[in-house]
């Protein structure tokens, strides 16, 4: 028989709340004019590494913005970079909310575990923050604080440690399946959330699974 999950463990972006799914997709709705630039592989290619030095905490937030900015060739302003970054997300999933009150009245714990960065976090889990839900997980590890990223086996170790919970007693849900594959490789039970369906009754049909709700 296998052992009872202690904690449910939430990627946010796709999962628990709404993300632009491209950079595109962010561009338009910062309320930016259309440009080709939006879509262009080369230019997308020369921002990752600097998407990913930001959310690992090794550049500070206004250096990503000039950063994105340079390698547009100043298509961009860093204005326009910020404004692009605050517009990723913008709400909750419907009925989120609901599923992590049920978990949390059935006893069982709730954390996140997240790429990230200082802004979007901020946004997410500060103490005026527009995502009740997100704000209300109890354990959290943030991969601009942790220094590292997802897939890594090294941030399902630090969140292991944080929780004090250990790997099989875990359930974790994310939208990317490499994450999930990652923590299940550690031992962790773990689910892939689509983010093009309904989260919220993805959710819940996998916490009856693991027996987590009735």
């Amino acid at each position: 028989m296998s052992e009872p999950v202690n904690l449910i463990v939430f990627d946010l972006g796709g999962v628990l709340v709404q993300i632009a799914r491209s950079w595109g997709e962010a561009h338009a709705r910062a309320g930016l004019p259309p440009h080709s630039i939006a879509g262009d592989a080369a230019f997308l290619a020369r921002r990752a590494p600097l998407l990913d030095a930001l959310s690992i905490g090794r550049i500070a937030p206004a250096e990503y913005y000039a950063g994105v900015a340079e390698v547009s060739d100043s298509v961009y302003t860093p204005d326009d970079v910020r404004r692009i970054h605050l517009a990723w997300h913008w709400a909750e999933y419907p009925g989120v909310g609901t599923v992590v009150e049920a978990i949390e009245a059935s006893g069982v714990l709730t954390g996140a575990l997240s790429n990230t960065s200082e802004p979007h976090w901020a946004d997410l889990r500060g103490p005026d923050s527009r995502y009740p839900t997100v704000a209300r997980l109890r354990h959290a590890v943030a991969s601009h604080l942790a220094g590292v990223l997802k897939p890594d086996a090294a941030i399902y170790r630090a969140f292991e440690e944080v929780s004090g919970i250990p790997a099989a007693r875990l359930l974790f849900f994310d939208d990317l399946p490499e994450n999930v594959e990652a923590a299940r490789g550690l031992g962790w039970r773990a689910e892939w959330i689509d983010p093009t369906g309904d989260p919220a009754a993805q959710l819940r049909a996998a916490l009856r699974r693991h027996d987590v709700l009735r």
